[in-house]
């Protein structure tokens, strides 16, 4: 027998659950393990990416 499908169509609050908040600035910044240090002109620069949209910033410390 082959797998049955569920052919019922996702809920909109479950389709974008987690990007209303990144699309008004409300990321979940954790500092991004891959990269965790980078020197930048000779200041250290801790890397960051949003949990849920993946988006990356640079913080200069």
């Amino acid at each position: 027998m082959g797998e049955i499908l569920p052919f019922r169509r996702p809920r909109a609050s479950d389709k974008h659950r987690g990007k209303t908040l990144c699309r008004h600035g409300h990321h979940k910044w954790q500092v991004d393990k891959a990269r965790v240090f980078d020197t930048k002109e000779g200041r250290l620069v801790t890397r960051y990416r949003c949990e849920r949209c993946g988006q990356t910033k640079t913080r200069a410390e």
